[in-house]
């Protein structure tokens, strides 16, 4: 079981107690590192090294006190010596590491002060004394990694940018279409591969630097060289091969597999090239950079870079009550017993997951990244107390498991490379956490990712069976963000396909074009154990919708829903992001005994949770209950003729803003003001009012410079 956090604090007070007399490096420094790491709970023997051997920049030998490769690198000085030296000393000792070897966390320490530097070189100061304050600083010894909702990083926008210069460049010259697309997906795999061990660390930037012209004009001969070569296994290259290029590993996977028509590059192009490789790759996060890089394909989006992408906060609105909280809570119950463990295991390396909407393939690198993470957890619960040696045979989870429909080739194939990306950071994470570094090379598996309408491609024809499938495979989980558009914004085509799908209800038009991913996921699932949970603009569960999407739902299929995230603001923090009103909703034919519906106080805000029995379509806790549209009344009243038409334009109705404004300058007008309900102020929870005076007096009226004015 893993260590608690009080267990930890306990173990650092005794330590900072038993060593704070502790002065000598030669003589104490082993001992001092064994301890320090049993506060963590780790033994040293099995994740690291003392007086590890490596060049120096000078091309000496030099040998590091400690090093857990990936993880951390230990300098140890006598009590009083310079640790800003220390750290001079293990920087040096970092050139002469390979790329998976460099660690997270580099300490130096003289027994009794501790400088603490992460990846980012901050460091953190602190004495023996203050160790059981700091312990986070360590986190990374765990297996554990910073959470961030960060819906933007500037190294995500810059490498998006210096691609949308490039994009142009080759578009300019007349390289465009399919080949342009495929040519910028190739590039962005092999910087990220330079800098996350794929490669030889800069082994891309190296190549490019030193084989090819200035003046770029040898560029795409080199680069389509280098495609060949990543697409062929060691005994199928050239035996006279460039020996530069023979140190490139195979890659496989598809990816390379196309030949392309050669491009053409000059001075500028290059050096936006050489450019990009100077970023940290590593630090780019698969998720948000597909759609960042989507973008760049269009000079219009790219204005407001990161306007389109689905963020992590809101996709763990979706996967979370879908899948992942059981999930955890599985594993919670049976993190002590093995043998639960291995069945939790077998489970989630069979689950299969489809979004029929991918995009860039957000919700599939999320989801494919919590279920490692968890993996990592299972199988660290499973071997705990036992020596590993080869933790490939471990993680059986992989990317062959994700299933996607795409409509543009572009982000389909994004979406492709952005899973192997993610999945190469896992295991980078795993090689860090078990002490045994873990490469998925050449690549085997794929995630499926189809180019193509979703709502005309038959689903069912992406999944693959497996051996230990008897009947019918099927996927476990249908997630997503399908299109938000509104009948009057639906094209033709849009307008055919609802047509195709819906063409025997009534009045099926008025519906948004999300509603057929509802529709076919319903078909879809018959009797099967399948849930679903798609994201929508909340128009769906209101109006006339309802009584035509939900009663066909309900009375075709028998659907119930399990979960549901009523109206909140579409954000994600980035410039130029439309406010769009959303819910999410899951829904499966299992009935559940307890639905969970997540209520926003303020639709900007975070939602509140609560349990409830029933959960219908209009999302409140009431039993089914359909409201058909009616063109006369219930009862003997006059028929309505007209809805709201207001025809001031605009001279007497106000926000709520210009109200108070109003009426803070001249507050004896306040009785005139009413407040006006209208549809659109009712479901997104705004006020304004309109000026309604049918019986001011004159006098009344002539001594108010504002409403004379209007």
């Amino acid at each position: 079981m893993p260590i608690s956090l009080n267990e930890m604090k306990k173990r650092a007070l005794a330590f900072s107690k038993e060593w704070a007399g502790a002065t000598n490096e030669e003589a104490e420094a082993k001992e001092f590192l064994i301890h320090f790491l049993n506060i963590f709970d780790i033994t040293r023997r099995k994740v690291a090294t003392f007086e590890h051997r490596v060049k120096k920049l000078d091309e000496g030998d030099g040998y590091i006190d400690l090093l857990w490769k990936g993880t951390l690198l230990v300098e140890m000085k006598s009590r009083g010596k310079d640790l800003a030296k220390a750290y001079s000393q293990a920087k040096d000792y970092c050139h002469g590491l390979k790329a998976y070897e460099l660690p997270k966390i580099i300490m130096v320490s003289d027994f009794h002060h501790f400088h603490v530097y992460d990846e980012n070189a901050d460091c953190t100061k602190f004495t023996i004394t203050d160790l059981v304050k700091n312990l986070q600083l360590f986190d990374t010894l765990r297996g554990l990694e910073k959470r961030t909702f960060s819906e933007q990083d500037p190294v995500n926008l810059a490498a998006a940018e210096l691609m949308g210069k490039l994009h142009d460049k080759l578009k300019d010259i007349g390289y465009d279409g399919h080949n342009l697309e495929l040519y910028l997906v190739r590039i962005l795999f092999l910087l990220f591969a330079d800098d996350t061990g794929l490669f030889d660390r800069d082994g891309f930037h190296t190549y490019l630097h030193n084989n090819t012209r200035e003046d770029g004009t040898d560029l795409a001969l080199h680069l389509g060289a280098m495609f060949d070569v990543l697409n062929r296994d060691h005994d199928k290259r050239l035996k006279n091969l460039d020996e530069d290029l023979t140190r490139f590993p195979y890659v496989n996977g598809k990816l390379f597999e196309e030949v392309l028509p050669t491009a053409s590059f000059d001075s500028d192009m290059r050096k936006m090239l050489l450019d990009a490789c100077l970023l940290d790759w590593g630090k780019i996060s698969p998720a948000i950079f597909g759609s960042l890089f989507q973008s760049v394909m269009d000079p219009k989006a790219r204005r407001n870079l990161g306007a389109h992408y689905t963020s992590e906060k809101n996709i763990f609105k979706v996967i979370k009550p879908l899948f992942l909280d059981d999930l955890w809570d599985e594993f919670n119950k049976c993190r002590n017993n093995k043998n639960e463990l291995r069945k939790l295991h077998l489970k989630i390396i069979k689950l299969r997951f489809l979004d029929p909407a991918c995009g860039c393939g957000n919700f599939l690198i999320i989801t494919y990244r919590e279920l490692r993470l968890l993996e990592m957890d299972i199988v660290a619960a499973i071997l705990e107390g036992q020596t590993v040696t080869d933790i490939s045979t471990y993680f059986l989870l992989d990317v062959d498991q994700f299933y996607g429909i795409e409509y543009e080739e572009f982000p389909a194939q994004i979406a492709q490379v952005a899973m192997w990306l993610m999945d190469h950071q896992m295991n980078i994470i795993a090689s860090r956490r078990f002490g045994d570094y873990y490469v998925r090379l050449p690549l085997r598996k794929s995630a499926t990712i189809v180019h193509g309408n979703a709502l005309r491609v038959d689903w069912q024809s992406l999944i693959k069976s497996m051996p230990w499938e008897k009947e019918e495979p099927h996927y476990d989980f249908i997630m997503g963000n399908p299109p938000f558009i509104g009948k009057k914004e639906q094209t033709k085509e849009q307008k055919n396909d609802l047509e195709r799908i819906f063409k025997k209800i009534n009045n099926y038009g008025v519906l948004d074009y999300v509603a057929a991913w509802y529709a076919i996921s319903a078909t879809y699932i018959g009797q099967s154990k399948t849930a679903v949970a798609f994201v929508s603009t909340n128009s769906i569960v209101q109006g006339e919708q309802v009584g035509i999407l939900w009663q066909y739902l309900y009375q075709n299929f028998g659907i119930k829903i399990s979960f549901a995230h009523r109206t909140f603001k579409w954000t994600n923090e980035a410039k130029g992001n439309a406010g769009v009103f959303c819910v999410i909703i899951g829904f499966s034919f299992s009935n559940k005994n307890h639905k969970i519906l997540f209520e926003y106080p303020s639709v900007k805000g975070d939602p509140v949770s609560r349990i409830v029995k029933h959960l219908n379509s209009y999302l409140i806790e009431s039993k089914e209950v359909f409201i058909p549209k009616r063109s006369k009344p219930l009862c003997s009243v006059p028929p309505m003729v007209e809805g709201i038409t207001p025809l001031d334009n605009g001279l007497l109705s106000f926000k709520e803003d210009e109200y108070n404004d109003i009426i803070r300058k001249e507050p004896l007008i306040k009785k005139w003001f009413k407040p006006w309900i209208t549809g659109d102020s009712f479901i997104n929870r705004y006020n304004q009012y309109c000026l309604w005076m049918p019986k001011i007096k004159p006098d009344e009226l002539r001594s108010s410079p504002f409403i004379l004015e209007r």
